[in-house]
């Protein structure tokens, strides 16, 4: 059982968590905890509750009840605004809110006062280099000078994980990274993905997807949602099986796996 303090490696803690908008629950009763040094992988269909879920975790959610702690501190207990510069978020929301016209390296730089479009704000050399930095582990630093509505959707996703990454957050939240991309365009994510999974100081990290293709090799953990609640969780080896994720997508389905990848199809 879950206890009802979070231990002190823990990044992320839900007890009894609930969601509900009128009648519908968009989560329903989660209990789950992310430690310090953890990779998760969040995995549903849609409308499984995943992307509530990272807005619970990236704290501009409060949960309907339950108790949910994010950085130590307790959502409706704590000042929501000191927490969310300590996460980084990339997401789809977020990705509709950049401006066409705003160059790729203010698209980065700009995290750092958490704005969405560059305007009057003041940045040092050291800000810039970081994103400089950043955009070159992402493999879109020749783009710096380029428009962001000039960028092919895989260039828009590696920027946005480059600003994730701005603020050197404890927390990183990657809310479907690879969709809309391409099979180069994820391959080439996903190897980025996998690098920084096993750099030591990268932050925790949590990354949502529905497809088990899509699923970083050295990522630890894997949470299963179906219909806002959990089917399973736990290290993906001992949890990513057919019968987990038949129940997860409520159809019967072969998984099979490679050097760390997966693979499903219909049974």
């Amino acid at each position: 059982m879950m206890t009802i303090v979070p231990g002190p490696d823990s990044v992320l803690h839900l007890l009894e968590v609930t969601v509900r908008r009128g009648n519908t629950l968009l989560v329903d009763r989660i209990s789950w905890n992310v430690d310090v040094d953890e990779r998760w992988v969040v995995l549903g269909a849609n409308g499984a509750g995943k992307t509530t879920l990272m807005q619970l975790a990236a704290a501009q959610l409060h949960p309907t009840s339950g108790r949910l702690h994010v950085l130590g501190g307790r959502i409706g207990a704590v000042d929501v605004t000191e927490l969310r510069p300590r996460i980084g978020l990339s997401s789809a929301s977020l990705a509709t809110r950049v401006p066409a016209t705003e160059k790729v390296r203010d698209v980065v730089v700009s995290a750092g006062w958490g704005v969405v479009g560059r305007w009057r704000e003041a940045y040092d050399a050291s800000d810039l280099a970081r994103a400089e930095e950043l955009l070159a582990t992402m493999a879109v630093d020749h783009l710096a000078d380029r428009l962001y509505g000039t960028l092919s959707e895989g260039e828009r996703k590696r920027t946005l994980a480059a600003r994730a990454l701005m603020t050197d957050p404890e927390l990183l939240l990657l809310d479907e990274p690879a969709a809309g991309l391409d099979l180069g365009g994820r391959e080439d994510l996903l190897a980025r993905l996998s690098e920084l999974a096993v750099d030591p100081a990268s932050p925790t990290t949590i990354l949502v997807t529905h497809h088990v293709e899509e699923i970083p090799t050295d990522f630890s953990h894997v949470l299963m949602l179906r219909d806002g609640r959990v089917v399973a969780e736990g290290p993906v080896d001992d949890t990513l099986t057919e019968a987990n994720l038949s129940d997860t997508f409520g159809m019967p389905l072969l998984l099979t796996g490679q050097d760390g990848r997966y693979f499903a199809r219909a049974r």
